[in-house]
């Protein structure tokens, strides 16, 4: 019993002396390895790894039970198994290791660490709807196109079909075409990216709105007075082509001029919001401008 008591008497007085000894960092060591487990468990139970992390843990088991009851033979097999254990676990989950990496990649961090891959994309995204655009004002198909940008539009992409596919000037089309599916509602991009098609949108609420705009440009209206997102909508009855941002609209682009819009829109004007904030922010901290202004006293 005594020896028991000393047992658990030694391992408080360990437990206290870790805490007492912790620093920040060790707790943010901590947190980011607690992340990191807590989703790997959430992606093995998503998908098939999870079987093939049973049957690795049932072997290890049986290694184990072989070690124990001393069969030499199963012993043997398994410890060459285990030798290659890693080299195995690659292959065997190549797929699902892809799509961990791929999914770090999306994040948003890994997104501002590469702005200029998200600026491609998104510059080749604009062009492509863009001239779908032209096309579709020409044919008088009507379209309504939000591009997401800072407020996230989760709620609005719920309403309708998740695409997830790469811009292109049939696909756009073919979402608009009449009479398919999808041509009724609006798409959603993100991130240059076709995310959603048939989403329902919010109507704005304002009387003073030309009575000559129909239900689409309402619902462009109401969807940039209800986030940050900019809207390209084609009218159906004229094939003009509009564009609405913060509850503005501005009418009569044509597929080039469109596009340029589009690109001052969602690239340059944010990106030189981008270095204005950097800028406010390095003369915040400018050292030297303290001095300069004891200088000036």
């Amino acid at each position: 019993m005594d020896g028991i008591l000393n047992a658990i008497y030694a391992t408080w007085n360990q437990i206290l002396y870790a805490v007492s000894n912790i620093r920040l960092f060790d707790i943010l060591d901590i947190l980011i390895i607690a992340y990191i487990i807590y989703k790997t468990i959430g992606f093995l139970r998503e998908s098939r790894a999870g079987q093939l992390v049973k049957g690795l843990i049932i072997l290890f088991v049986v290694y184990i039970i072989a070690n124990w009851w001393n069969l030499a033979t199963i012993q043997w097999t398994l410890s060459k198994v285990m030798n290659s254990i890693l080299l195995a676990a690659v292959v065997i989950f190549q797929p699902e290791l892809r799509k961990i990496l791929e999914n770090v990649g999306k994040t948003k961090f890994a997104r501002d660490m590469f702005s200029d891959d998200r600026q491609s994309v998104l510059s080749e995204c604009i062009d492509k709807i863009g001239k779908a655009a032209g096309f579709m004002s020409e044919k008088k198909i009507g379209a309504l196109i939000v591009f997401e940008r800072t407020t996230q539009l989760g709620e609005i992409i719920h309403t309708g079909t998740v695409i997830d596919a790469a811009a292109s000037v049939s696909i756009v089309n073919n979402i608009f075409f009449p009479k398919s599916p999808l041509h009724d509602g609006a798409m959603i991009v993100r991130e240059g990216r076709i995310c959603a098609a048939g989403c329902i949108l919010p109507l704005t609420q304002s009387e003073n709105i030309n009575s000559s705009l129909g239900t689409r440009h309402r619902a462009a209206i109401g969807m940039s007075e209800n986030s940050d997102a900019v809207v390209l909508v084609v009218s159906e009855e004229t094939g003009i082509i509009s564009i609405v941002e913060g509850g503005k609209i501005t009418r009569n682009y044509n597929s080039v001029t469109a596009i340029a819009e589009l690109q001052r829109l969602l690239i340059t004007d944010e990106e030189k919001e981008k270095s204005g904030t950097l800028v406010s922010l390095f003369k915040a901290i400018n050292p030297f401008k303290k001095d300069k202004e004891r200088k000036d006293d």
